[in-house]
């Protein structure tokens, strides 16, 4: 029995003399206790830490792009359409321009009147598309006879802008030659002038030069150089070829 006016310090059983402190300036730490009865229990982990969220970003969403718009010009005094087209860059140059505009200009590229509103835009640059892809289609091959030079005739008149027809020409030619791209007049006033008529439309040589289409021979009998020419010549006096229907 403890003595009179002493108080026995109570022991502290083993399980918390487990009970340990650590720290530095003051703070303590409880350090975890295992007893022998959970010596064998699992150790709790410490929690993972949270994955990354991983955030798409929407794509950017291109720039409309705005469409072109069309570009129209008023012709002057003094224009050509050579002129516009080398003013503005239009691409196919002048015969991009008059294929874009051939209904307000008319059958003739060479005659266009101040105030006419021509299109030099999107229009312009569609025409140049299509006769780009025009001259990379293989070369034709004509017959050597007259169908053959009226047919070639006609694809050169349709690139320069010249008007006139199968039936028009091939009628025009039955009456002035019957066909010979040889003939020749030596006996009207054109040959008393030293200038006779000549070839399949019978062309004196001064309209011929006149009159003469870049891309065809420089010779007055050639056949497909003197249907050209002489329809050219046709198409500013008369129109069209197909408008004569006697000596021209």
């Amino acid at each position: 029995m403890p003595g009179l006016g002493k108080h026995r310090r109570p022991k502290q059983r083993p399980i918390a003399r487990k009970l340990a402190f650590a720290g530095t300036g003051g703070a303590a730490l409880a350090l975890p206790l295992i007893s022998a009865t959970t010596a064998g229990a699992a150790v709790t982990q410490p929690a993972a830490a949270p994955a990354a969220k991983t955030v798409t970003l929407a794509a950017a969403k291109p720039a409309v792009e705005k469409a072109a718009l069309p570009l129209s010009y008023s012709v002057t005094v003094g224009d050509t359409l050579s002129k516009i087209a080398a003013e503005h860059a239009v691409n196919g140059g002048w015969q991009a321009l008059y294929e874009a505009n051939r209904s307000a200009i008319g059958s003739n590229p060479s005659i266009i009147r101040p105030g006419l509103k021509l299109s030099i835009g999107a229009a312009a640059k569609a025409a140049a598309a299509k006769a780009t892809a025009a001259a990379v289609k293989p070369a034709t091959t004509y017959a050597n006879n007259l169908d053959g030079w009226i047919r070639q005739s006609l694809d050169i008149m349709a690139r320069h802008g010249i008007p006139g027809s199968y039936n028009g020409i091939h009628r025009n030619v039955m009456r002035e030659s019957s066909g010979n791209p040889m003939a020749i007049n030596n006996w009207d006033s054109n040959a008393a002038a030293g200038i006779p008529s000549k070839g399949l439309l019978q062309v004196i040589d001064p309209t011929f030069r006149a009159y003469h289409v870049p891309g065809t021979s420089l010779d007055s009998y050639d056949p497909v150089a003197n249907i050209t020419a002489a329809c050219n010549y046709a198409a500013a006096r008369y129109g069209s070829i197909d408008n004569v229907n006697g000596a021209y």
